[in-house]
């Protein structure tokens, strides 16, 4: 029995308390428990009349349960039959990826902002936990992180068809444990079996395990034991270890033991070269006038330059419209309207700091220490640090040249207030 369909006798075991044993048995009946993703609690149910029923009556019951059992929100979704069978498909299509073509090292576009993170994975799959334990890749969404780390399963698949590969996302594996503990002390050893009995174990986005106390107490002991059998792991982040603010010590110290390596958003020759490399494997002809177009208007990251083709192609084979510069500017637009309008500058964060607090930039940057002052920095701080790009060395020159340790003091301050005070 898996930990989903334990949890779902749970939620029907608290039900069977607030709704008839009739109405238990005639709505219920024909629901199937699928998948937690995430804070979404997945079922299925074939019969169209009953799933749009449980839909309008019982889903606050379903959620109250759900909240009874994890102490956290949780959507429910009911899928059909289509959309079950279709996310079957996305499932194997998955876990198929560390064989397919898609995602090797062929196929990721090498250049200066990337090419450190591309040589140190190649070494790790041509020698895994030789050189280079843990690997981990770190930088904003949509550089190619994650088609590093699959590539790196491909090279290690080909060379061993037997290898046992684990992947799994820093915020599943919270989920993961959390649903392991409600099932009980045999599913809390499956889970712990799974991850530490893999000779390669890729997490993605590991920073979403900082300040989840029990995750991280897990993984510290999942991490030594594959280390110290000699197995390998990789890990990609949004940011370095020195800058998960809410990471235990000991974790931030193993996941420095090995190499660090960033990946930066791609300069325009690199751009230009992920464009023409995408619209070939697609078979689209591209002419170099629009390549140029799409690499000088589409700066942010890969996965928007690789949307970009493919939203082309979409216009091409649905409506018939040639490569043009036209198209091009429709296929964009939308990426360009969310780049402009959503996200801040550092500029823009200290101005509405400033008259949310009614203190002139000036002061916000300086050195004064009264109360207001110390307050609207370390603030302005932390929604500068979430909401950009910047480093913590970069934030600190816009506050009168502070070093990152005072960035990064601020940003804790304001962490720790905001896990006391909700109003905050």
């Amino acid at each position: 029995m898996n930990s989903v369909a334990d949890v779902w006798d749970n939620v029907l075991s608290q039900l069977k308390g607030e709704l008839s044993e009739t109405t238990i048995n005639t709505w219920f009946d024909e629901l199937e428990a699928v998948d937690i993703q995430g804070n979404t609690f997945i079922l299925h149910c074939s019969n169209d009349f009953k799933k749009r029923s449980i839909e309008t009556l019982f889903m606050k019951n379903i959620k109250a349960s759900l909240r009874d059992i994890f102490s956290m929100d949780f959507e429910v979704r009911i899928l059909d039959d289509a959309a079950y069978a279709e996310m079957n498909g996305t499932a194997k299509k998955q876990s198929d990826r560390f064989t397919s073509d898609e995602f090797t090292f062929d196929t990721f576009v090498v250049g200066p902002s990337n090419k450190l993170a591309y040589a140190a994975s190649v070494a790790v799959a041509e020698h895994p936990a030789q050189n280079y334990n843990p690997l981990l890749i770190y930088g904003d969404s949509g550089l190619g992180k994650t088609h590093l780390i699959y590539a790196i399963a491909n090279v290690i698949k080909k060379n061993d068809p037997h290898a046992k590969i684990a992947y799994v996302k820093g915020d599943d594996l919270t989920n993961e444990l959390v649903a392991a503990i409600q099932a009980g002390p045999n599913k809390t050893a499956e889970m712990r079996e799974k991850y530490r009995q893999a000779d390669l174990l890729l997490v993605d986005d590991v920073q979403f395990i900082a300040g989840k106390k029990q995750t991280q107490e897990e993984f510290f002991h999942t991490f030594n034991n594959l280390y110290e059998s000699g197995r390998q792991i990789v890990l990609t982040s949004d940011r370095p270890p020195s800058e998960m603010t809410m990471l235990e010590d000991r974790l931030r110290t193993r996941f420095e033991w090995g190499l660090l390596v960033d990946v930066a958003p791609p300069d325009f020759e690199t751009r230009l070269a992920i464009v023409k490399n995408k619209a070939a494997l697609l078979g689209l002809e591209l002419p170099d006038k629009v390549a140029v177009f799409i690499a000088e208007n589409v700066t942010a990251n890969v996965r928007q330059l690789e949307g970009t083709i493919n939203k082309i192609m979409a216009f091409k084979d649905l409506l018939g419209n040639e490569a043009d510069e036209e198209t091009v500017t429709r296929a964009i637009q939308d990426m360009l309207k969310r780049s402009n309008e959503y996200v801040p500058t550092p500029e823009a964060i200290l101005e509405y700091i400033s008259k949310y607090y009614n203190l002139e930039e000036s002061v916000i940057r300086g050195q004064q220490r009264v109360r207001d002052a110390v307050a609207a920095r370390q603030i302005a701080m932390y929604l500068i640090r979430s909401m950009t790009n910047l480093s913590l060395d970069d934030i600190g020159k816009q506050f009168d040249n502070r070093d990152h340790s005072t960035v990064l003091y601020s940003i804790k301050q304001v962490e720790k207030q905001m896990k006391k005070d909700a109003a905050f």
